[in-house]
C-alpha cells in the first residue's frame, strides 16, 4: 500500500511528462488574443467570428443598475436561440473591451455569469454568434461609483 508521499511523488512526475509532452498548449489553444485584445466593442466582435451584428431581444444581458465596486461587478448573458458558437460579454468603455468569451453548443445551454472590472460607468454588451457568422447583441447601462481599472 502506497503512503501519501509516494502517492504525490507519482503524481508530480505523470504531471511532468504530461507537461513536457506538450498538452498545455492544448489548453491554450482556444485563447483568441486578438478578441481579449480589441479597444472597441465591434473590434472584439469581429475578432471573435462575426460577420454582421444586429440587436437582438432574443439575446440577454444582466448586471446591476448601479455597480458601487468597480472591481467585482457582476455580469451575464444568455440566450435561448439555437446555433449559437460564441457567447461574449463586452464592456465599451474598458480599456480592452472583451471581458469574457464562453464557447456554447446545442449541448450546452447559453446562460453564463462572471465578474468583471469596470473602471468607468459604461454600456455592457452581450453578444451571442451564431454559427452563420450573425452576431446578435443586447446592451444595459453599469454605473460604476468606485472604479475598479485603477481608479
Amino acid at each position: 500500500m502506497q503512503n501519501r508521499r509516494e502517492t504525490l511523488k507519482q503524481t508530480a512526475v505523470v504531471a511532468g511528462l504530461l507537461a513536457t509532452a506538450g498538452f498545455p498548449q492544448f489548453a491554450q489553444a482556444a485563447f483568441n488574443k486578438a478578441a481579449f485584445e480589441a479597444k472597441s466593442v465591434q473590434d472584439a466582435a469581429k475578432a471573435a467570428g462575426a460577420a454582421s451584428m444586429a440587436e437582438s431581444k432574443d439575446v440577454t444581458i444582466t448586471g446591476p443598475d448601479i455597480a458601487e465596486n468597480g472591481a467585482v461587478v457582476p455580469l451575464g448573458a444568455s440566450t435561448s436561440l439555437a446555433g449559437v458558437k460564441h457567447v461574449l460579454i463586452l464592456v465599451e468603455k474598458n480599456p480592452a473591451a472583451l471581458v469574457a468569451m464562453f464557447h456554447a453548443s446545442d449541448a450546452v445551454e447559453s446562460n453564463f455569469t462572471t465578474r468583471a472590472k469596470m473602471g468607468q460607468s459604461s454600456d455592457v454588451y452581450a453578444v451571442a454568434i451564431m454559427n452563420d457568422g450573425k452576431a446578435l447583441w443586447a446592451k444595459k447601462e453599469v454605473k460604476v461609483t468606485l472604479g475598479g481599472c485603477g481608479g
